[in-house]
């Protein structure tokens, strides 16, 4: 059992004593189960629950009725993990507030992987900037099949001037967890840049968000 390993091979202690970012994916979940079940310690547990959802992703993930299921969950624990996630999700907001200067890449795909990494299907999403590069909002605009979404330039737009935004940063996420860019990425970014350059807003970036893994378009030379 836990209580008989050696008190800095405990996960509560090793993230006190070395920090979280030491910890496996089993422990940092052993500590947010807290407890195992009759005959399975909680890291053991952890590590079953990895192998039954294939990653720690997929176990942040899950629905509702996926996650209870499984050997020691019940809907206190996937309550206590959406507040937990909604947390997460709201400490990175806050660091994009209105009227911020975005100066980061990091700080910006941060904040687009907490918004769009547990949507199951593909959502089309941008940050709307001034002309300093000041955030005016993020706004998730189409919402598409699990394999596309349907982006329609005249509406970005709208949007854009809407807002009075000087400049965009596009962003989609891809439900397969692979970043790479499709060719139909790459085409539907040049159709908006192109059709934003008649009213004079720029197009600075489109980040493909993949679960934690991300993919710039701008970084990659394809705009």
């Amino acid at each position: 059992m836990l209580k008989n390993w050696p008190s800095d091979e405990r996960p509560r202690e090793k993230l006190l004593n070395f920090g979280a970012n030491t910890l496996t994916d089993a422990e940092l979940l052993a500590i947010f189960l807290r407890t195992g079940v009759k005959g399975i310690d909680v890291v053991e547990l952890a590590r079953q629950l990895l192998d039954n959802f294939n990653g720690l992703h997929n176990v942040l993930s899950a629905d509702y009725h996926s996650f209870c299921q499984q050997h020691g969950l019940g809907k206190a624990k996937y309550a206590q993990l959406q507040a937990t996630m909604e947390m997460s999700r709201r400490y990175l907001a806050a660091k994009l507030v209105k009227g911020e200067t975005l100066t980061s890449s990091k700080q910006t795909k941060e904040y687009l992987i907490s918004e769009l990494k547990h949507e199951h299907h593909e959502v089309f999403a941008i940050l709307f900037l001034d002309n300093q590069h000041n955030i005016i909002c993020f706004k998730k605009l189409f919402f598409g099949t699990i394999d596309a979404a349907t982006v329609y330039p005249r509406v970005v737009v709208e949007s854009a001037l809407k807002f009075r935004a000087a400049a965009l940063i596009l962003s989609h996420n891809h439900p397969s967890g692979i970043a790479e860019p499709s060719l139909a990425d790459k085409q539907i970014t040049q159709k908006l840049v192109k059709a934003l350059d008649l009213v004079d807003i720029r197009v600075l970036d489109h980040i493909i968000i993949a679960g934690h893994l991300t993919c710039s378009l701008a970084e990659r030379g394809d705009m």
